[in-house]
């Protein structure tokens, strides 16, 4: 396997403070944990130090902030003729404080999805088409109470995918544009300090770029809270660290994971918090990948995935291996290769340089399925079962040390995270 130093820009800081393209790990928080004091919760996310948490979901757009002239408003009642069958609810300040001030413990980053779709009304001739100018007014009084609490909100969402191939509503390309400028508007209004302003985002779905020209991004693995046989086990890995490289290389900022708690797809167990396998392969990108990234090459097999980034404690590389194959194990020698010149040409080629043989031992992560069942939802690290203690702090997650000189072995069906400290490659010096 060979690695090219690949040198990418690197943008102001953004998304908690990492360089781009370095992917941060979000989630978002569309469940509602009847116990925001449980320790388990608490110290999952803790652990990322920070997380950024999305408070949304699929009834955003559904919901009505306890504040202003607003009073007593039911909470979501079943409704079959309601959006996502369920009627408007309401967010009492009473609860929003107590998110806030477990946001505080926390120490997250928060990103709010907003209310669209108020002041809409259904299209009589489009079906899921919602027309009319937004109504702002809910937004403003919530907003206003936030500030005058003190609470921070990094950035607020505007709707949940409300696009053209959105889920269950959608809105014009032309209208939601009008609607974001006036949302941007409010938030300069109320944040005078431009530095201090929360960040808008938008239009958060699946969106026909013939017809949304606008460029932002969120992704998901499955719809309607996930595929419970899938997207909280071992297998889901696999699609999510795939998907983490790919946005890293197209210079995405963050990649919010849906969810926290809340559905299938969860990174926690909604009814106990015990992490689901892909918080550790979270948590370990999180830890490892740093803002550069370097091109790989490999000639092995296509189940076979390799990428590597400048390590995000410096000195060194941090790569990660996928095995997407049930019955051939790999084992990885690294080779180190450098351009020949540093004004890239359609003319320059590379050379091999030097077979690596490190001076000291590197530090691996062996991801894998409790007894090879990639749909079970146990993992193990370096063959330790990853469970949380009896007072639900996370295991350390401690690397085995390895002789450098000697082949990388990756299991089938496993995935591993490597940081080798004395990889001389000079875009991460």
């Amino acid at each position: 396997m060979g690695l090219l130093e690949r040198h990418e820009s690197k943008g102001r800081d953004t998304w908690d403070g990492l360089k781009l393209p370095e992917l941060h790990c979000g989630v978002e928080f569309s469940g509602n944990p009847r116990d925001l004091k449980k320790k388990g919760l608490i110290n999952a996310i803790k652990a990322f130090n920070p997380l950024r948490i999305k408070v949304g979901g699929s009834l955003q757009d559904q919901v009505v902030y306890g504040v202003g002239g607003v009073k007593n408003c039911p909470n979501f009642m079943k409704n079959e003729d309601s959006l996502f069958g369920f009627s408007q609810g309401y967010l009492p300040m009473e609860r929003w404080d107590e998110l806030n001030k477990f946001f505080n413990q926390t120490g997250v980053k928060v990103t709010f999805g907003l209310n669209a779709l108020l002041g809409r009304n259904r299209s009589q001739i489009e079906k899921g088409l919602w027309v009319g100018d937004w109504q702002s007014q809910n937004a403003r009084d919530f907003m206003k109470y936030t500030i005058s609490k003190g609470y921070k909100v990094d950035s607020y969402e505007f709707g949940n995918q409300l696009s053209r191939a959105g889920m269950g509503a959608s809105v014009e390309a032309e209208q939601y544009g009008r609607d974001i400028l006036v949302l941007k508007n409010l938030v300069k209004e109320l944040h005078r300090e431009p530095k201090t302003q929360p960040k808008v985002l938008g239009p958060s779905g699946y969106y026909d770029v013939k017809c949304w020209e606008l460029r932002f991004c969120e992704s998901g693995g499955a719809l309607h809270g996930g595929a419970k046989d899938l997207s909280p086990t071992f297998a889901d890995g696999f699609w999510y660290l795939d998907q983490l490289r790919m946005a890293s290389t197209y210079n995405h900022k963050a990649f919010c994971r849906q969810t926290l708690i809340g559905g299938n797809y969860a990174l926690l167990n909604t009814t106990t918090s015990i992490p689901n396998p892909d918080y550790y392969s979270a948590l370990l990108w999180h830890r490892l990948m740093g803002s550069t990234v370097l091109f790989v090459t490999q000639e092995s097999n296509p189940n076979f995935r390799v990428y590597a980034h400048c390590t995000k404690k410096k000195p060194g590389i941090s790569i990660i291996f996928i095995n997407l194959s049930k019955d051939s194990s790999f084992n990885v020698t690294l080779s180190n290769y450098e351009h020949q010149s540093h004004n890239l040409r359609s003319t320059d080629v590379t050379k091999p340089n030097f077979e690596f043989r490190g001076s000291k031992d590197r530090e691996e992560y062996h991801l894998a399925a409790l007894a090879r069942n990639i749909q079970g939802q146990i993992v193990l690290l370096n063959n330790v079962l990853m469970v949380p203690t009896e007072t639900f702090d996370i295991l350390t997650m401690e690397p085995k040390l390895v002789n450098a000189s000697t082949p990388i072995s990756i299991a089938a069906h496993s995935i591993v995270y490597v940081t080798i400290r004395d990889f001389q490659a000079p875009a991460c010096a």
